[in-house]
This record gives C-alpha cells, structure tokens and sequence, in this order.
C-alpha cells in the first residue's frame, strides 16, 4: 500500500510540475506585465526572443532587433511613472506543443502632471518556446477605438 501511495504521489506532482503550452506561454504574459508595472526595461526585453517582431500601441514600424525593442521600451517604462499593465480578459490559442497565441484586451495606466492616465487596448501575443525557454516572438497592441 505504501508503495501505491507514493507512485500517485510522484506521479501527481510530476502532473502539477508540468503546465503544458498554454500555461507556460501565458506565465511569459504575466511576466511581461510585471515587468512593466516595475518599469524593468532590462526583465521586459529579455522576453523576447532575439528575432521577435513587435509594433507598439502607437507605432508606424515593424521593430525587428532586439536593441530596438530595448529602447522602445527605456522610453516607454521610463515615462509617466507610475505606470502599470494588466490583461483584462484574453482567449488562449495552442498552436502546437511549442507556439500559444494570446489575444486580448488590457488596460495601461500611467501619470501625467499628477494625474493617472487610464488606456484601454487590443493585445496579441505569440509565444514560441526556443530551446527550452518560452520566449515572445511577436507583439502587437494597439489602442482600443472609442466607438
């Protein structure tokens, strides 16, 4: 019986261990939203992978190195501070063992003359695991339309 017991025990926390693709993929996001609440430009650029594509909320190009998104982001997260980024809802897509799409809508806040900036907005991740880290590979928001 004893051995029983411990075959379930190690079987069940080998289950809990491994999440799967779309945990994994979606644990990246919630990465990527605390790094950006804590303005952590160095913890948010290393979440992409090195060939990433990325637009952001108002951009007119595509960024495609590394050092781009870097600075986008020292801009970014180091203006109108305190800043913060929360996924309000998203819908999980698993492509395969390795590629997760998440879609949603978040909201940004930020502080401008003392006060807090409210920006609703559309947001499209991919995830790809590369190696054995799930890294983004691309990124889009934009903001949400009035109407």
């Amino acid at each position: 019986m004893r051995v029983l017991m411990s075959a379930i025990a190690v079987i069940a926390s080998f289950s809990m261990a491994h999440a799967g693709p779309k945990e994994d993929a979606y644990r990246v996001v919630e990465k990527w939203g605390n790094a950006f609440t804590n303005a952590d430009v160095d913890a948010i650029a290393k979440l992409y992978a090195p060939d990433a594509l990325m637009i952001g909320t108002f951009g007119k190009v595509v960024l495609t190195k590394p050092e781009q998104i870097q600075k986008y982001f020292d801009v970014a997260l180091n203006s109108d501070k305190p800043r913060t980024a929360k996924l309000d809802n998203s819908e999980i897509l698993v492509i395969d063992d390795n590629t997760v799409i998440v879609a949603g809508f978040d909201t940004i806040t930020g502080t401008k003359d003392g006060q807090q900036t409210i920006g609703k907005g559309r947001v499209t991740f991919v995830i790809a695991k590369r190696g054995s880290d799930w890294m983004i590979v691309h990124l889009h928001r934009s903001p949400l339309p009035a109407t």
